[in-house]
């Protein structure tokens, strides 16, 4: 509980810090160097799905068992096989991606701007990978204090860098303004890897003092295979097709009439600004995972169904607790609260649709949680590629029409999808019956009175002329209170 815990705080901190961040960022490049930004992302988790995604469940894994028994010479071994393999896989794509960033930032992102950038994704890439290995070993057996507390101070850094970069440098053009970012990124990163060596160093022990006997190395790389394989291939597959919708969508905008740059900047703003905002309520759902699937996996091999269906509805019940009215309130006085932080009145663009996609999202995640610990990730996974494909057909249909409403509706469409085909899999698997008024009624009626009455404040609050984002969050903070009496007057509060 304590690793949940500190999991919890460092991931609430750096979801801040990183909003915080956006908003200076968005401030000082603009929506259109951020749409460049967000468009080599993509490319970025493409990259690491491909060389690293499988490596770091493999590390975590074996990390964690031969933690158990003692050995940890295997666990030194273990660390020094993933490198090499990680600098192997890493090899070509990286290569061909500096080789040709020319065609790849004109026929795969559309935007020439973007070179500068990808070239610099490669050191990125490669520093991103070797801290990676690092963390994984401390969250495999079980020290998660370092690898968060490194964690943290990396959004910080991050910020700081890119920032005092942009200002420093002051970058004449949007390409040179892209790579100045991924520059931060980099030196960021530099700190980041460099601290997960020294502390692996200083956790494991010295190499010629450690205990437990090697282990072959045919035998180390076998088990390495048997898990990073499958969980890399589902991880790129998924990357495939969800990097391909999101790099669509600035030429679609061209398409329905838009300049390139105004398609960038649309890009951006929903991206880069309205969706952060929006997973600013999310930030526990990792580490409720976290204690989630063991817990099911333990009451999975003892056969105790219904102690699993209590977890299950317990779990998802509190998300929805919080869920609900967070993202309820951030539709109805997100725009106001967007708009005066980012100084883009696009922000508040399609908020209710994106809203309800966030939620839908977040339903899938929580299910999806439920059957890894149920054994049944295959499932998850392709439930997942399932509706990734679905949404890259509706975004093909619907962005050339109806501009970035285009892919909310298709964003909202797939999540749900994907929440109503993962809830099938676990009421199959565990016979538990779809708790409606816990889960859904009573958090909803609750947060649609405190909505109302927010929203009512805010318009009272604006027009005795108090600014749009102290009447936002004193809003926010009046509606939040209504909804804890609507769920008391409920019964709610005295159940749980």
């Amino acid at each position: 509980m304590r690793a949940v815990a500190v999991l919890t705080v460092t991931g609430i901190l750096s979801q801040l810090i990183g909003f915080g961040y956006r908003v200076l960022l968005t401030r000082l490049a603009g929506a259109e160097i951020l749409g460049l930004y967000q468009l080599i992302l993509p490319v970025y988790s493409v990259l690491l799905s491909l060389t690293s995604v499988g490596l770091t469940q493999a590390v975590s894994n074996l990390s964690a068992r031969y933690e158990v028994l003692g050995n940890r010479r295997a666990i030194h071994q273990l660390r020094g096989q993933a490198i090499k393999v990680f600098f192997l896989l890493a090899l070509l794509p990286c290569s061909l991606l500096l080789v040709f960033s020319d065609a790849a930032s004109v026929y795969i992102l559309a935007d020439a701007r973007t070179r500068l950038g990808l070239v610099l994704l490669v050191p990125c890439l490669l520093l991103t990978g070797t801290e990676n290995l690092h963390k994984h070993y401390f969250y495999g057996t079980g020290r998660v204090l370092p690898a968060a507390l490194t964690e943290l101070t990396e959004q910080v850094l991050k910020a700081v860098f890119i920032l005092s970069l942009l200002v420093i440098l002051d970058p004449s053009t949007p390409e040179k303004a892209v790579g100045t970012i991924v520059l931060g990124m980099i030196l960021c990163e530099v700190f980041s890897a460099v601290t997960q060596v020294i502390l692996f160093r200083i956790y494991l022990g010295s190499p010629k003092q450690l205990s437990g006997k090697p282990v072959e190395t045919t035998f180390l790389r076998r088990q390495m295979a048997h898990i990073a394989l499958p969980l890399g291939f589902a991880a790129l597959l998924g990357n495939l097709i969800s990097s391909q919708n999101a790099l669509l969508i600035p030429r679609l905008l061209t398409l329905g009439g838009m300049d390139q740059g105004e398609a960038v900047s649309a890009y951006g703003v929903t991206f880069g600004m309205t969706l952060p905002m929006l997973f600013l309520p999310t930030a526990f759902l990792s580490a409720l995972g976290l204690v989630l699937t063991p817990r099911l996996s333990q009451a999975s091999a003892l056969g105790q169904r219904e102690t699993i269906r209590s977890h299950i509805r317990r779990s998802v019940g509190t998300a929805n607790l919080i869920l609900i009215p967070a993202l309820s309130l951030l539709a109805v006085l997100g725009s106001g609260l967007g708009v005066t932080l980012y100084k883009e009145p696009t922000v508040a663009d399609h908020l209710p649709i994106l809203a309800l996609g966030v939620l839908f999202s977040c339903w899938q995640t929580l299910f999806s949680f439920v059957l890894s610990g149920l054994d049944r990730q295959r499932a998850s996974a392709a439930i997942a590629l399932a509706c990734d494909l679905v949404q890259l057909a509706l975004t093909c249909l619907t962005v050339a029409r109806l501009g970035m409403a285009g892919y909310a509706v298709s964003f909202g469409a797939a999540s749900l999808l994907g929440a109503v085909l993962t809830w099938g899999v676990v009421s199959r698997e565990t016979g538990l019956q779809l708790p409606i008024f816990d889960w859904f009624a009573a958090p909803t009626l609750a947060a649609c009175l405190g909505t109302a009455c927010g929203d009512l404040m805010e318009t009272i609050l604006l027009r005795a002329g108090l600014t749009a984002l102290p009447a936002a969050l004193w809003a926010m903070g009046f509606g939040l209170v209504l909804y804890l009496a609507g769920l008391e007057a409920m019964g709610v509060g005295r159940k749980s």
